[in-house]
């Protein structure tokens, strides 16, 4: 059977469903071979960057070394965001600025995880969606390519097995493809977000240890109190004189 019979010898239906069915194995393969590279060269670039930052003698040496061995841009920015974070303020204060240094510490770490992970999470959604849709719309293409069958072969007035099976089968070549479409994407997205899931815990582990070497490194002020104790010792009163006893008088 001819491989383009659908684009060919098929009405507007079921071009247009060949066509949506290209186009989503495109896409997905598309997906799965960039975001292979991607997610190797991560792991990679998290391992070295990581280990460069801990045997670096200064946070200036380890910011230049990870920016040489993190060419995704993933360890970097957890970096910068807690050295900015730990160089003393010019004076002027800002309400991302008001709280405790372990407060804006935590705050800027987490907007940096996001936007890092954010990157690595693209083409998640369109996996998904093609995993789920391609096979329904490979079953609309059978069920529509079925019914013309159906009618051609009630108009033809001679119904027979061969007339009958001929038709059947290419129209249930769709389903066939919708599934090809499918199955590829459902893996990569298994893959990808097992992947994905080891990265992101390496990533909220050394923003942890960040956080706890900047706030540790923070001078610490001691915090006057606003109020009274509840209970305040008394001092002991002053012992009140006595006068001497009088001394009987002499007869």
């Amino acid at each position: 059977m001819d491989a383009l019979y659908w684009l060919h010898q098929g009405d507007a239906v079921t071009q247009a469903t060949a066509v949506v069915l290209l186009a989503m194995s495109v896409a997905s393969w598309v997906v799965i071979v960039w975001k292979s590279w991607l997610m190797q060269r991560a792991q990679r670039d998290v391992a070295r960057g990581v280990a460069a930052f801990w045997q670096a003698p200064s946070w200036p040496v380890a910011r230049q070394q990870i920016a040489t061995l993190d060419r995704e841009a993933l360890v970097l920015p957890l970096v910068e965001a807690a050295d900015a974070l730990a160089q003393p303020p010019d004076g002027s204060i800002t309400l991302a600025q008001a709280g405790s240094a372990s407060q804006q510490l935590t705050r800027v770490l987490r907007d940096a995880l996001h936007r890092v992970l954010g990157k690595l999470q693209w083409g998640q959604v369109l996996l998904a969606t093609i995993g789920s849709t391609a096979p329904f719309v490979g079953l609309l293409g059978t069920v529509w390519g079925i019914y013309h069958a159906l009618t051609a072969i009630a108009s033809a007035g001679q119904i027979s097995i061969d007339r009958v099976a001929g038709p059947v089968g290419e129209a249930l070549v769709m389903t066939a493809a919708g599934l090809a479409v499918a199955i590829p994407a459902v893996l990569a997205y298994n893959i990808f977000g097992r992947l994905l899931g080891r990265i992101e815990a390496d990533l909220e582990g050394f923003a942890r240890d960040l956080r706890e070497l900047v706030v540790d490194a923070s001078p610490t002020t001691p915090v006057k109190p606003t109020t009274k104790p509840a209970f305040m010792p008394r001092s002991a009163p002053a012992p009140v004189p006595v006068a001497p006893a009088p001394t009987p008088a002499s007869q």
